[in-house]
């Protein structure tokens, strides 16, 4: 039984789905039932359960042999941080005792040591933790989600604009859900013993630019791409919701990420999802809502 921690977001799902498409054992761990009734549909057995509950994750751990590890991430309106090291700590001990033979966990490109920096450093102190216990573990550091721009869907519509921290036309690796889901399905099917690390991105890097290009021509109209400067980073993300320390956290991260040396192309391995292909599907869901 492979178990998917996280199993109905994005990511978690697509790992799902490619198990089930290989006719896989599933075992979709989820806070919200309701979630999950397409992944029940197509053969997954799905159980409910607060990450902070240490001994009702363990015994679902004990139920399977493989885990796929999702951190699950805070609201924005909380401090993060605080909040995702506290889910992180209470799957660790969930981890410990319950008899799991290999882990492959989703982290991000760019993870470091460092207070303040987000995902960054959280998901850098979860590598640490698994690499330091016994399990055999292998690490995806993943690219930036191209699901992140799900949330400037209605703004393109509307409005005919996307807004984002980064300058217009910095490159940033980018990766569909699907097509870590199947990367990841490889991964957990693979001998106990290959483990490692694995960056994972799609076909090309994109800009901020491309991605409203990329919105004019699905939606059919012109969207441009608005990006607020730095000094304004903090202002913009109390102004959508996170809480001072979440805001401090999430504009350190994009920062960080400006100045950071990704991988080489021929380190990494590709997906095929293009930006266009992700966005069209993502318009042509939205359109049937």
């Amino acid at each position: 039984m492979h178990i998917i921690l996280g199993g109905t977001g994005n990511v978690g799902s697509a790992v799902a789905q490619a198990l089930l498409k290989r006719r896989q054992p599933v075992l979709v761990v989820t806070h919200d039932p309701s979630k999950a009734k397409g992944l029940r549909q197509n053969g997954a057995d799905v159980a409910v359960a607060d990450v902070h509950d240490v001994e009702t994750l363990r015994s679902i751990f004990r139920q399977g042999r493989r885990l796929f590890l999702l951190n699950p991430p805070a609201a924005p309106s909380s401090d993060t941080a605080a909040e995702e090291r506290h889910s992180l700590a209470a799957i660790l001990r969930a981890i410990s005792g319950a008899g799991l033979e290999k882990i492959v966990a989703e982290s991000t490109y760019g993870a470091k040591p460092g207070e303040r920096i987000g995902d960054l450093g959280v998901l850098y102190e979860m590598e640490q933790a698994l690499t330091a216990q016994p399990i055999p573990t292998t690490i995806i550091r993943a690219a930036y989600y191209m699901s992140n721009w799900r949330a400037s869907l209605q703004a393109a519509r509307k409005q005919g604009v996307i807004q984002t921290l980064y300058p217009e036309d910095f490159k940033l690796p980018m990766v569909a859900p699907l097509d870590i889901g199947e990367i990841a399905a490889h991964l957990m099917t693979e001998p106990i013993e290959q483990t490692g690390l694995h960056f994972v991105e799609g076909p090309n890097r994109y800009s901020s630019r491309d991605v409203a290009v990329t919105f004019a021509a699905v939606l059919g109209r012109p969207i441009s791409a608005e990006s607020v400067p730095r000094d304004q980073w903090l202002a913009t993300l109390k102004s959508i919701g996170f809480s001072n320390k979440a805001a401090e956290s999430f504009a350190n991260m994009t920062a960080a990420t400006l100045d950071e040396r990704f991988p080489a192309l021929n380190s990494v391995e590709r997906g095929v999802i293009s930006l266009h292909d992700y966005l069209s599907r993502l318009v042509q869901l939205s359109d049937r809502k």
